[in-house]
């Protein structure tokens, strides 16, 4: 077995469109028998999330803008001020990629800003959807973030046309500095991949293949 502490740095993560509610509480009771300290639910079953794992240090986490990130900011607002008041603690926001890609850079910061500030005291990570930027957009959306009071940036919803890669959590790492933490997601099913992760400086992996990771990384 690595000597890292890999299931306190999952987020175990059920956001497929065809996720059911037996689904939901299946990951909650996998996530206080395997000791993962965040879970991510489809919003519209955070109620029996919270409920699920009211009595563990557990934290439900939902997405905002999901998966395309082209909400209106009152409308992530008001996502993620729910999310938090129905026990939400982390709140994974998808960057606003057109308004990004149009330069638009205040509207983006601001978009994540207003959702920073409208549900203090929980965690907030930005997804920037990194397959469809350039690397000097990925750089711009790490400074934005950073400005913003976000405490992470992301690289992937899953549902784009590709995940995290080695580069990019290198070029995310580089580039806050250590201002934010980085969290891989998208595609990372295997605890080759995830390690490599890990070592290529992200501080958090996101997966639904959380049980197989485990398993791979047991036997290491």
């Amino acid at each position: 077995m690595s000597a890292w502490n890999l299931p306190s740095l999952i987020d175990h993560t059920v956001l497929r469109p065809d996720a059911s509610k037996a689904d939901v509480l299946r990951l909650c009771r996998e996530a206080r028998d395997y000791g993962f300290s965040v879970i991510f639910v489809p919003p519209c079953y955070i109620d029996e999330a919270v409920e699920a794992v009211a009595d563990t240090v557990i934290q439900v986490g939902i997405p905002i803008g999901f998966p395309l990130g082209g909400h209106t900011t009152k409308t992530k607002v008001a996502e993620a001020v729910e999310a938090v008041a129905r026990g939400a603690r982390v709140l994974d926001m998808v960057l606003n990629i057109s308004r990004l890609k149009s330069g638009d850079l205040g509207v983006v910061r601001s978009d994540i800003a207003e959702v920073v500030c409208s549900t203090p005291g929980v965690e907030h990570k930005v997804i920037f959807e990194t397959c469809y930027l350039t690397q000097e957009e990925k750089r711009t959306a790490c400074y934005l973030a950073v400005e913003a009071g976000a405490d992470y940036v992301k690289t992937s919803t899953g549902f784009g046309a590709a995940g995290a890669t080695l580069q990019d959590v290198r070029l995310l790492k580089e580039t806050v500095a250590g201002h934010v933490k980085v969290k891989a997601s998208g595609g990372i099913r295997d605890w080759k991949t995830t390690l490599a992760m890990l070592e290529a400086g992200a501080d958090r992996i996101g997966t639904s293949a959380s049980l197989k990771i485990l398993d791979e990384w047991r036997v290491a």
